[in-house]
C-alpha cells in the first residue's frame, strides 16, 4: 500500500516542481525588462522568492525523495532507463540551482543579463522534462 501512496506523492511533487521550472524563468524576463527599484521589480522579487521557497524547492526535495524510494523498493537501480532518468533529474536539478542563484541575483538587484536570455532558458526545463517522461514511460533499455 505505501507504493502506490509514494508514487502518488512522487508525480504530485513532480508536477508542481515543473510548474515551478517552467514559470520561474518567465518570470524573470519580465523583471529583466523592469528597471531596477521600480514597483514591478519589487513585486517581481517578491513572487520569484516566494515561488521558488514555498513551491519548488520543496516539490524537488519530495520529488528526489519519494523517487529514490520508489527507484529502491522497485527495484529499478540497475535498469539503464533509470540510470539516465537520473541523470537527467540531476541536469534538472542543476537548473534549480542556477535558477536560485538568478532569484538572489534579481533580488540584489545585480542580473545583467537580457530578457531573450531567459526566453531562452525557459525552454531548458521542457527539454529536460520530455527526455525524463520518454524515459520513463517507454523504458527503452
Amino acid at each position: 500500500m505505501l507504493y502506490p501512496t509514494l508514487k502518488i506523492v512522487h508525480i504530485l511533487a513532480v508536477i508542481s516542481w515543473m510548474a515551478g521550472m517552467l514559470y520561474l524563468p518567465r518570470l524573470f524576463v519580465y523583471h529583466a525588462e523592469a528597471p531596477a527599484g521600480s514597483p514591478q521589480s519589487e513585486t517581481f522579487k517578491v513572487m520569484e522568492r516566494r515561488l521558488l521557497r514555498a513551491i519548488m524547492t520543496p516539490a524537488m526535495i519530495l520529488t528526489w525523495l519519494a523517487g529514490l524510494w520508489l527507484a529502491w523498493e522497485g527495484a529499478f537501480l540497475q535498469s539503464g532507463w533509470l540510470q539516465a532518468k537520473f541523470a537527467l533529474v540531476v541536469l534538472m536539478s542543476g537548473v534549480h540551482g542556477w535558477l536560485a542563484g538568478t532569484v538572489r541575483r534579481f533580488g540584489s538587484d545585480t542580473n545583467v543579463r537580457p530578457a531573450r536570455f531567459y526566453r531562452v532558458l525557459n525552454e531548458v526545463p521542457t527539454l529536460l522534462m520530455i527526455g525524463i517522461v520518454i524515459l520513463v514511460v517507454a523504458k527503452p533499455f
